[in-house]
């Protein structure tokens, strides 16, 4: 009995740090609409504070905006989009939120905290196509580059520190309209 709990133990343990990756809570979104972002930061950096996050906008996601966090610095960097996307209502937008970095604050690596971003997914995009949101983790000792996106092939598994991934789901389809004669 207390062997099984051990091995048990041990291989939690070299389980765990797959697991302990920045990562994004929800993982899909539906094309053409809102998107709530919430990045989870688990750890530190060998054992030393978070005291930044950095994260690249991928293309698509459009009119971001960061959410400020009590102790935390906000930074938005602004840059123009690879195209014009449409947006509610018909606006087109061409320029938006390219980074976003929260610094100045202390995350224990004994702690867990989320950073959080709003934005919506370009009517545009492709059902099916991933998009990576590369982070930078600062530490007091040490960086995390939660940046590597998948050669074709392979899959986050197969990299130390994957970008976090978001999945696209097919855009809702507009709901029936009754026929004329129905009405």
């Amino acid at each position: 009995m207390i062997r099984s709990v051990l091995v048990g133990a041990v291989v939690v343990a070299f389980t765990m740090p797959s697991a302990a990756h920045v990562t994004l809570e929800t993982q899909e979104a539906k094309i053409g609409q809102p998107y709530k972002a919430v990045l989870r930061v688990p750890h530190g950096c060998e054992g030393s504070a978070t005291t930044a996050l950095r994260v690249r906008i991928p293309a698509g996601l459009i009119a971001v905006k960061p959410m400020p966090k009590p102790g935390w610095t906000l930074a938005a960097t602004t840059g123009k989009y690879d195209k014009t996307y449409t947006f509610f209502h018909n606006a087109k937008v061409s320029e938006g939120v390219a980074e976003i970095v929260w610094s100045g604050g202390n995350l224990p690596d004994a702690w867990y905290d989320e950073f959080v971003f709003q934005g919506f997914v370009a009517g545009e995009l492709e059902p099916g196509k991933p998009l990576y949101f590369p982070v930078v983790q600062e530490c007091e000792k040490g960086v995390h580059r939660w940046i590597e996106v998948p050669a074709a092939g392979k899959s986050a598994a197969d990299y130390p520190e994957p970008a976090p991934v978001l999945r696209l789901l097919p855009q809702a389809a507009p709901a029936p309209q009754p026929a004329a004669q129905d009405r």
